[in-house]
């Protein structure tokens, strides 16, 4: 007895369907778990060097931080007693004008002023008053929390 194979017939005489596969409808999270992991670590990378970049040694204290809106101008006074307005090194006598150039609101701008803790606190004061002497009332110091 020979055999003969017939198309469609399986072995034990059904026929079979081919059957294609199911389209999957299922989300593989593989691929967007592995971005999530490049972004979290691109940002934590990148958070340290979005501070204001003038390096000092804030003062400890126990104050609450503000609550903030809006990018503030920061000035600082480095341990040297070079003054900086944002990240540009300034003239104590020049800082006045460049100040009233780059706030938006006037004479209501918020700025944080920042003193090294081994600046001289005459060098501080200094800037402080030429601040307030020129109008602007609204001036916060800059401290860094005690850590415990």
């Amino acid at each position: 007895m020979a055999m003969t194979a017939k198309r469609g017939v399986g072995r034990n005489g059904s026929r079979r369907r081919h059957r294609r596969s199911r389209v999957s409808s299922e989300i593989n999270v593989t691929p967007l778990v592995d971005v999530m992991l490049v972004l979290l670590i691109v940002f934590m990378v990148a958070a340290p060097l979005l501070s204001v970049g003038v390096p000092i040694d804030l003062p400890k204290t126990d104050a609450k931080a503000l609550p903030s809106q809006q990018e503030p101008l920061t000035i600082t006074v480095d341990a040297s007693g070079k003054v900086f307005l944002q990240e540009e090194e300034v003239l104590i006598e020049d800082l006045i004008a460049k100040l009233v150039a780059v706030s938006d609101t006037g004479y209501d701008e918020r700025i944080y002023l920042r003193g090294d803790e081994n600046s001289d606190y005459g060098a501080v004061m200094k800037v402080m008053a030429r601040i307030n002497a020129a109008g602007f009332s609204n001036l916060n110091l800059v401290t860094d929390p005690i850590s415990q």
